[in-house]
């Protein structure tokens, strides 16, 4: 059913294709920070002011070459600083958060070492949250020397907006009740800055791959897979070995991204991706699901496909020697902290950036081990910079055979992570709930 080699036919209809025209490693091409009008949903709703990068949201798709290089002019048109993180590439230090204030332009050069699916954001706390939650990011799609064979190439960006009486983003950037609780999670759902669901149409048969990222700021979603079968072939830009998602259920936590490639089912067969009613939480509920995308088959078949081909990559290590590793607790829980932006934080210590003490320290090329130790009744999701990790198991020395740039940690749960430092500088280890970042639970560790 599924495959390597495929000629690029077969017409689909619904959400856009990713124009696959890799830029220059020479060319510096301009990205414009400033303030655009959307309409998030269907008439009479009103159109939304955003902050957009490049004119769209989300906002404009940079693309490369593993191995080539990004070559940016930033351009800020908006009323914040801002600077950008992003997420899951592994760079320079000194060209991540590089600060852009209002008026200002900054030139940004950096090598695209790995193929996947990376996303930016605002970096800089606690702005990121509000600029984020105005729409404030963007893809960045890196393609490799050799990728699966598809018929079309696909984005689906999930997101949640929360707009006022006047259809405008809600301005309770500090509302106390998402800052103790899970978050800013906004009613209105979309795809792609579009009411879902969204559909897909073309040849029962066609291969699609979706490059799916969760956009939303504080929304944990269960990505539940209904009619088809979906290989997982790259998480959090990183590509692994292809792999059939358990019980046919993802989960993404916020700046998660899947890669996913799926055959369109047959003429008449319904097949949707939903978010599951319960999402991630502990409880269950009567909610219904909602369905996020539509896939539909119409048309003559294409002719069945070979299994689809994927793995591990190379450049990442094999091996982490855990016997010797540098072995750190970080435990989350509200500091007891009255001041504002200090709810929570690492090991009772709330922090904004490197304004605090290291929570760690390590020379070049050791293993280190994190555990996050999860003292709160809500789940939690924990991005570190710099270096991507393995998920350890529970009860050995084993770790699961993909890499990961965030963990999600359910209420009152350990879950402990493994990475290579030899990556050299300040990083950050910061919540994934934006709220929840902007309020404590940012901290950082040192190689070198």
């Amino acid at each position: 059913m599924f495959g390597s080699t495929l000629s690029r036919r077969g017409l689909l209809g619904g959400l856009a294709c990713l124009p696959w025209s890799p830029l220059s490693a020479q060319e510096l091409q301009g990205l414009e920070l400033r303030e655009v009008e959307l309409k998030l949903s269907s008439d009479p709703a009103p159109a939304t002011r955003l902050w957009s990068a490049g004119g769209t949201i989300p906002g404009q798709i940079l693309r490369a070459r593993a191995g080539g290089q990004i070559a940016l002019r930033v351009t800020n048109r908006l009323p914040q600083t801002t600077s950008f993180h992003w997420q899951g590439l592994r760079l320079p230090n000194e060209m991540d958060k590089v600060q852009i204030g209002p008026g200002q332009s900054a030139q940004l050069r950096f090598t695209t070492p790995d193929a996947g699916t990376y996303w930016y954001r605002p970096a800089l706390w606690p702005q990121a949250a509000e600029q984020k939650a105005r729409g404030l990011y963007g893809l960045l799609i890196v393609e490799g020397r050799s990728e699966p064979q598809v018929d079309r190439d696909m984005t689906v960006v999930l997101d949640d907006w929360h707009l006022d009486e006047a259809g405008q983003i809600k301005a309770d950037f500090t509302n106390q009740t998402d800052v103790t609780g899970p978050g800013r999670i906004g009613p209105l759902l979309t795809v792609n800055s579009k009411p879902v669901p969204q559909t897909i149409t073309g040849r029962p048969g066609a291969r699609v791959r979706l490059r799916i990222l969760n956009a939303c700021s504080a929304r944990l979603i269960g990505l539940l897979i209904e009619g088809l079968r979906a290989i997982v072939v790259s998480i959090d830009g990183q590509s692994c070995e292809p792999f059939e998602p358990a019980r046919d259920r993802l989960p993404l936590g916020p700046g998660a991204r899947f890669d996913l490639i799926l055959d369109l089912p047959p003429e008449g067969t319904p097949a949707t991706l939903s978010a599951r009613g319960a999402g991630l939480r502990r409880e269950e509920t009567s909610e219904p699901n909602q369905p996020l995308l539509i896939l539909k088959g119409q048309g003559s078949p294409v002719s069945p496909r070979e299994p689809v081909r994927s793995g591990q990559n190379p450049d990442l290590p094999e091996q982490l020697r855990l016997q010797t590793a540098r072995r750190m607790e970080l435990t989350i829980a509200p500091t007891g902290s009255e001041e504002p932006g200090r709810y929570w934080g690492f090991n009772g210590m709330a922090g904004t950036g490197t304004d605090t003490p290291a929570l760690f320290k390590v020379e070049p090329n050791r293993v280190v081990t994190l555990a996050f130790i999860n003292r709160s009744p809500l789940a939690h999701s924990i991005h570190v910079q710099g270096h991507p990790m393995r998920v350890l198991h529970q009860l050995d020395d084993g770790w699961e055979p993909y890499w990961r740039d965030a963990v999600i940690i359910p209420p009152g749960r350990t879950v402990r992570t493994a990475f290579l430092a030899n990556n050299p500088g300040r990083w950050l280890i910061e919540s994934t709930i934006l709220t929840h970042g902007a309020n404590g639970l940012v901290g950082w560790y040192e190689v070198g």
